[in-house]
């Protein structure tokens, strides 16, 4: 029972509230705001800057409201930073229906509206790129709220969350909105250092309960029982299933998708999300709801739904809706069912957001890129698998994944619970499950690294010593230098360790530890000319690779490709790893190999002729040449490889090993043992020794290698910023001296805007999949310059070899003919018919390579003119409709 004393405390407090903006703030909201936001709104009124983590859903963005709603009362201004256009798209719209469109704007590099505003939502790149321009727009700003900021994580993008956080103005409070990490308190300490008194406030309360289940069948399981134990009944119907999938019976136990989706609805458990790690997989259980049958919409739903697709997409170009395959699209979202993933167009992404919001689409078949941040809570999330592709193989999902995924389970204010719902698969089990579901492990690690346009933009800011104690404060540097203090105390337990392993392999005949270190010379000895051997023979196979000519037949020595192919082309351009040509396999399968398929340097065993007509995605063309294959007479050759056994230091070592008085010892082999575990221990010393050396000053050593690399290429000189080093300030991509060198040396200058864009894919475009054909040049203008680009990103690799740095990605060609045929006029249909691209990807790359083009108007260059004609040419049809707003 309250006490009188407690109750007058509690209502003298909420007096004291009330009377602050805090207060007037809260009561715009028909709900009680939970601990963790009032605490979070109360730092930020006292002038505090906050770190707010907290689960999917459970309300962080109130708090960034909250500053907007500070900047508004202060006559200053707020920056709303997200990671997606997406998502600045959705707060735009949210602030301008708020404080209305005059004070409302919005930068995210395709558009530009209102930027001067008193609340500015923006994606994290456009305030990055501010701070480097020193941008008057900077001018007034009190407060920056990092949405999603847990995305500093990200290996590719997550450094520019750091550059902000670092280089932000200091009167600037940053609030910082982040999912649950477990080490949440040691980003909120980094954070507290680099930009003064922060406070780190954790909820892991989910607004709405989320209960987990398994579905095993047609049978829906809880994972859980109700004493936290895994469902015992669960475990047996795995078993069950285990053994009924051995027997051939798998399909009775897996689920299929209509199934899914008939059972949620007859549980009451839609609207649902269904993640599948695969676009295509998407698109396929769309196809699979349709041939079924399922309708989850009613009469008036659909017109509904009708009315919104006319407003979003009316827009478009009618004659790319086929190409589109609009007709099928609609017909779906009609149905209560949709796909959304980055194969689509924007458009369409937005439409499907928008009517899952509204509660008019029931079931939503997702790629992983859904849980991040975009307003769509469902009543239930399922997950068909917990393995996904990462770009290199099929790995389990972490439990941090699994925790953003069914985090979007439940939706506050409508649901009371939400539901998680696991599909059962061979090799899963309760437990593991129930392991992903129940751990909370997800810490935040950074992805921080100098790049040249950070380098050079910070010289040219604050000077080269300025620059380097800066870079020295960012969070990956922060991390480093916390682990030194425990890997130091691991080599004090290996010290430890290692005087008992010397007192073990005492020899009464001599010095154990000097025979101890012959064999480990000679085994060292032994694995250094294996390598070599091996370095010896890449160098051969990439010599012989360039030998190569169309209709050469040669034999694939290694990996699972290996046999008999025909090469269809030897291959454009030379890198490090050599040209890799495209060949046709004796099963008729098209693949571009690389040095990895060769154990030995290519043989040519025969030669066919391949017709010039021959288009290697003809099937019937694939197979009529693969049976000339056949036809040959043909026979694999073993080759003999020279010994490491005639090595003069080999055999002089075993030579001292036999001479050795310890050699003939009778427990010569148990001190050998001993001595090895001593062997060891002292290598993983100097392990840690190295590791402790390489993390200190870690992230300023990179920064001296790309100086010097600068100073080489004479960008910098004497801690200077050159003339020629300016351009390198206004490009930021993977390529950003890639590109300053091609446009000092004028590699573009003769091109039409065509051809412009053409070539400057190369600096955007990443292919997907491996087997990708030698890209298909749309003139040989291009071509050359495609070869000479090729060319100064070998050269510069060798540079930067030099100074211990990484080299950038191979580029790749494999947009440049679509987009010239693109920048030339031709329909969208026309350009898709002739290039393995979906629709989305095709608006995706090109919006990518309007940012790049844009980037190099900023610069007085002869190309500029040129680069914003070809901008002109690409804004058209369908990737001028945005249709964000």
């Amino acid at each position: 029972m309250t006490s009188p004393a407690e109750k007058y405390a509690a209502a003298k407090k909420r007096s004291q509230v009330e009377s602050t903006l805090f207060g007037r703030f809260r009561k715009r909201y028909d709900f009680e705001l939970d601990d963790f936001q009032a605490d979070s709104c109360i730092s930020l009124e006292q002038g505090r800057a906050v770190l707010v983590a907290a689960p999917t859903g459970a309300g962080k963005t109130i708090v960034g409201e909250f500053a907007a709603f500070l900047a508004m009362e202060h006559g200053m201004k707020c920056f709303y930073t997200t990671p997606i256009k997406a998502l600045s798209n959705q707060k735009f719209a949210e602030f301008a229906e708020t404080y209305g469109n005059e004070n409302v704007g919005l930068l995210t590099g395709d558009l530009s509206i209102n930027g001067e505003a008193s609340i500015v939502v923006m994606t994290t790149e456009v305030l990055r790129n501010m701070i480097y321009a020193g941008s008057s727009t900077l001018d007034d700003l009190e407060y920056v709220v990092l949405d999603e900021v847990h995305y500093l994580g990200d290996k590719f993008r997550g450094p520019v969350w750091e550059e902000v956080i670092i280089h932000l103005p200091e009167q600037v409070t940053v609030v910082s909105l982040s999912a649950t990490v477990s080490n949440a308190e040691e980003f909120g300490e980094w954070i507290e250092s680099v930009r003064g008194r922060t406070e780190t406030i954790v909820s892991e309360t989910r607004p709405v309960p989320l209960w987990q289940h398994v579905m095993v069948g047609s049978t829906l399981y809880n994972l859980f029982e109700e004493d936290a134990e895994v469902n015992r009944e669960l475990v047996r119907a795995g078993r069950n299933a285990e053994r009924g999938s051995a027997k051939g019976f798998r399909r009775a136990f897996t689920p299929s998708r209509s199934e899914v989706v008939a059972l949620l609805e007859a549980e009451g458990l839609l609207p649902g999300i269904t993640f599948i790690f695969s676009r295509a997989g998407c698109e396929a259980a769309v196809r699979q709801i349709l041939n079924s049958g399922i309708k989850l919409t009613t009469q008036e739903e659909r017109a509904s739904i009708r009315s919104v697709i006319q407003d979003k997409c009316s827009g478009l170009p009618p004659e790319d809706l086929g190409i589109l395959g609009f007709l099928e699209w609609q017909d779906a979202l009609e149905r209560g069912v949709a796909a959304h993933h980055a194969g689509l167009i924007p458009v369409f992404k937005e439409t499907v957001e928008e009517l899952f919001q509204q509660g008019l689409i029931k079931v939503v078949f997702a790629t992983e890129t859904l849980a991040l941040g975009i307003n769509m809570p469902a009543k239930s999330v399922v997950l068909e698998r917990l393995v996904k592709w990462n770009g290199e193989g099929h790995v389990d999902i972490s439990p941090g994944e699994f925790t953003q995924l069914t985090g979007r389970a439940g939706r506050r204010g409508i649901d009371i619970e939400g539901h998680a719902v696991v599909l059962w698969a061979d090799g899963q089990d309760g437990k593991s499950i129930a392991g992903l579901a129940s751990t909370r492990t997800y810490p935040l690690r950074s992805a921080f690294q100098p790049t040249y346009n950070m380098s050079i933009n910070l010289i040219e800011r604050l000077g080269r010593d300025r620059a380097r104690n800066s870079l020295e404060t960012s969070f990956a540097q922060f991390q480093a230098d916390k682990s030194v203090v425990g890997i130091a105390r691991n080599i004090q337990r290996h010290d430890e360790g290692i005087r008992g392993f010397e007192r073990s392999m005492e020899c009464h005949l001599g010095d154990f530890s000097e025979y101890a270190n012959l064999r480990s010379s000679i085994k060292q000895r032994e694995q250094e000319l294996t390598k070599r051997g091996s370095q010896a023979r890449r160098a051969e196979v990439a010599r012989s690779l360039e030998l190569l000519k169309r209709g050469d037949v040669i034999i694939i020595s290694a990996g699972r490709r290996a046999g008999f192919g025909i090469v269809l082309d030897p291959g454009v351009g030379v890198g490090f790893d050599g040209l890799r040509p495209s060949i046709l396999t004796i099963d008729k399968h098209v693949a571009r190999l690389s040095l990895q398929d060769f154990r030995d340097p290519v043989e040519v065993v025969a030669r066919v002729k391949i017709p010039g007509h021959f288009d290697a995605r003809s099937s019937r063309g694939r197979k009529d040449l693969a049976k000339e294959l056949h036809g040959l007479q043909l026979e694999k050759r073993n080759k003999e490889r020279p010994s490491a056994e005639d090595d003069a230091e080999l055999l002089h070592l075993r030579h001292e090993m036999r001479k050795h008085d310890c050699h003939n010892c009778p427990d010569r082999e148990d001190h050998a043992r001993w001595g090895e575990r001593r062997n060891k221990a002292m290598k993983e010393i100097a392990l840690l020794r190295d590791q402790v050396s390489t993390r200190t000053h870690v992230i300023a050593r990179k920064f001296d290698r790309i100086c010097r690399v600068l100073e080489e290429l004479e960008y910098l000189h004497d801690g200077v910023v050159t003339d020629k080093g300016l351009a390198l300030r206004k490009i930021y991509s993977d390529f950003d001296l890639l590109t300053v060198v091609c446009l000092e040396k004028g590699l573009w200058d003769d091109l039409d805007s065509a051809e412009l864009a053409a070539v400057a894919s190369l600096f955007t475009y990443e292919g997907r999949g491996e087997d990708r054909l030698s890209p298909k040049m749309p003139s040989g203008r291009v071509r050359d310059v495609v070869v000479s680009v090729v060319r100064e990103w070998a050269n510069l690799g060798d540079v930067e070899a030099r100074h211990s740095l990484p080299h950038a990605r191979e580029i790749d060609a494999g947009f440049a003919h679509p987009i010239y045929r693109w920048a030339l006029g031709n329909s969208l249909e026309g350009v898709l018919r002739e290039c393995d691209i979906s629709a989305g990807d095709f608006v995706r790359n090109t919006n990518q390579l309007i940012d790049f083009l844009g980037q190099i108007t900023s610069l007085d260059l002869p190309v500029s003119r040129n680069a914003k004609e070809a901008i002109g040419r690409l804004r058209r049809g369908v990737v001028a409709n945005l249709a964000l707003l």
